[in-house]
């Protein structure tokens, strides 16, 4: 998935003033694969893509180490999956039917004669159990006994510029387990790992914004610049509050009171605790009661180097703060995997099921769908599973890089925002005006030109375009049902004349210049560390901010859990509930001045000035109706009341 920047000490602790728990539960998926009995069971999706015959560099040494997890399908991996369907959809007689978390793993769970099976049959091939969770078996041995135990042959395989490990064929397990494992993962080493969707300077270097600024959407209009689209343009704003975001999507009086949000992300802010509190009181936003602000952290953290571990403290301030200022009286759970990779985040998704540490999950994570394996999306998509029967929604962030193309060269969506089982987030351009009015919204899509030499004009107009709001067709997930109906045709049978999963399915704020303030302590030039603040933006804005709206809804329907979403989002469609979100809202173009610290600190190293073009993202379009930018649009100021319960 995607990654960041940073330093980490090894098990840097939470700041003195949060509750830790440690050693959060693990959840994983069930997976597994063959040894040599003469019938086994083919575990789908196990040799990756890109291992070809004309990528295969030879067998890879017997004596090679694996790590690898074997997921357990439970007793009943089909009734999870329609039970999950039936409890989230509005029209269900069993809608809203949801279990506890110890009821679920009863009914769906691995029973102990299956995971007993797996075992001994990894033992016997000579690999060592090293953990045992309630979803998975982890191992460790040597390339021959993982060829054994999985029935297939570990193979180099060139990949872009390096070389890969990875099944030769499809992994099997011995068909007398009868169904027990549900994949394996770990056979390929390929770098399986997520970066946080935003648009975040590195937190371990102060970053702050130039001026002029906008305190509302064009209140400050940049009359010695040259004009842009017939007329002089405003300057970016300094950074929405709480207070209109709150009143840009409907929040009322609503507040979140009696509603858990966990947050996951990578490692934790050692100051969060400090930055939370110091920026809620300089905004005006409630001050957090004893408990509301509490974290669930692993024993140890990993892969802190390759993750740029410093670098997902932004993330989870940003994630905090984005949810109090706007469900202000939300208990937030902040769960920290022990490191970016798939593994580690989805023990931390699966220690909010197996707990059930909270209804609305955010975020703010993920990676190109071409990076994703069939293995890796089976084991996300049970949890995803196991948490909708339990009533818990998951909100991933569509991603920052609009179509892709420009980053990878390929049209693609993002996982795990393109799994049909969570609530895929995409991003706009938010303008709220004088008295905290609701303008317009573009989809997010940005194109940048500089400021001539000369101060007269935009040199190439209207510039490049940087980022954007994360969407597209899935080429690899079905179309689920609750799209059907209203996803165009044109955009679900990109593909496939069958139709794909088609992503976003909702959206919020997003662009960086009208992006969000965030506090958070960064390291100063002089090495002192300091609390300051800054605008940001990105998809990783977007999600907890819908989770935040979802528990002003939740709050709405009386407190009862609205579980997996997309089924009653898409359900509202057309209605009143949402802000029809298009490309062109006010019939021409849009941009807006921005003034930058060429050293991202202060004047010293010279000024940059550019104008960012709004709504223009990549090949992606914002249109009437649904779209592949901003799904079904952005909450309206009848969105959370439709939740209320009549």
């Amino acid at each position: 998935m995607r990654s960041n920047r940073a330093k980490m000490r090894a098990g840097v602790g939470v700041a003195a003033t949060l509750p830790v728990l440690a050693g959060a539960l693990a959840l994983g998926i069930p997976v597994a694969h063959a040894a040599d009995h003469p019938v086994r069971d083919l575990l789908a999706g196990t040799k990756p893509a890109w291992a070809t015959a004309k990528a295969d560099k030879g067998t890879a040494s017997d004596g090679a180490q694996v790590s690898a997890r074997v997921y357990l399908a439970g007793r009943d991996a089909a009734g999870l999956a329609r039970y999950a369907k039936a409890v989230s959809d509005p029209s269900s007689a069993s809608y809203g039917e949801y279990l506890s978390a110890k009821q679920a793993q009863a009914r769906f769970g691995a029973t102990k004669a299956q995971v007993a099976a797996v075992r001994a049959w990894l033992t016997s091939a000579g690999l060592k159990v090293t953990g045992v969770t309630r979803h998975y078996v982890s191992v460790s041995g040597d390339v021959a006994a993982a060829e054994q135990a999985f029935g297939t042959q570990l193979h180099n395989y060139a990949k872009g510029a390096e070389t890969y490990r990875a099944p030769s064929r499809t992994a099997s397990a011995p068909e007398n387990l009868n169904g027990a494992v549900l994949t394996v993962t770990g056979l390929d080493n390929a770098p399986h790992k997520a970066s946080h969707d935003d648009r975040l300077p590195p937190p371990d270097t102060v970053f702050k914004n130039a001026g002029p600024f906008s305190s509302y959407y064009g209140s400050n209009v940049a009359t010695t610049l040259p004009d842009a689209y017939g007329g002089k343009i405003p300057y970016a704003v300094e950074g929405y509050t709480g207070k209109q975001l709150r009143a840009a999507y409907g929040a009322g009086s609503y507040t979140g009171k009696g509603v858990r949000v966990a947050i996951t992300d990578a490692y934790a802010s050692p100051t969060i605790a400090y930055d939370a509190a110091t920026y809620a009181k300089k905004h005006g936003d409630a001050a957090y009661a004893g408990g509301q602000l509490r974290q669930v952290l692993p024993e140890k953290y990993a892969h802190t180097k390759e993750c740029s571990a410093s670098g997902w403290y932004g993330e989870e301030t940003l994630d905090v703060e984005a949810v109090h200022a706007v469900a202000p009286a939300a208990d937030i759970t902040y769960v920290g995997a022990a490191s970016c990779n798939d593994d580690d985040l989805l023990d931390s998704l699966g220690s909010i099921v197996d707990n059930h540490l909270a209804d609305i999950v955010s975020n703010s994570w993920g990676d190109i769908e071409a990076n994703q394996t069939p293995d890796l999306a089976a084991a996300y998509d049970q949890v995803f599973q196991f948490g909708a029967v339990e009533g818990i929604g998951f909100y991933f962030s569509s991603g920052d890089d609009g179509d892709e193309v420009a980053n990878t060269g390929t049209k693609q969506v993002d996982t795990p925002a393109d799994s049909a089982w969570v609530t895929a987030v995409g991003g706009t351009s938010l303008a709220v005006g004088k008295d905290d009015t609701y303008l317009w919204e573009t989809g997010w899509g940005t194109e940048k030109a500089d400021l001539s030499a000369d101060g007269k004009s935009w040199v190439d107009f209207p510039g490049a375009f940087t980022s954007g709001a994360g969407g597209g067709t899935s080429r690899t997930v079905a179309e689920p049902s609750y799209q059907k109906g209203v996803v165009p045709d044109s955009l679900a049978q990109a593909y496939s004349a069958a139709g794909n999963r088609v992503v976003p399915d909702i959206a919020a704020i997003a662009d960086p210049n009208t992006g969000f303030k965030v506090g958070q302590t960064q390291t100063f030039p002089d090495g002192s560390q300091q609390y300051s603040e800054y605008r940001i933006g990105g998809t990783s804005l977007a999600a907890p901010v819908i989770a935040a709206v979802q528990a002003l809804a939740q709050q709405a329907r009386g407190g009862k859990a609205i579980g997996f979403a997309d089924p009653a989002i898409y359900a509202k469609y057309g209605s009143k509930a949402y802000h029809d979100v298009t490309d062109d809202p006010t019939g021409s173009g849009l941009a807006v001045a921005r003034v930058d610290y060429a050293n991202s600190f202060d004047a010293s190293g010279g000024l940059l000035t550019s104008v960012r073009t709004l709504g223009q993202d990549s090949s992606l379009k914002a249109v009437k109706g649904y779209d592949d930018v901003t799904g079904v649009g952005t909450p309206a100021g009848g969105y959370v009341e439709s939740y209320r319960r009549r």
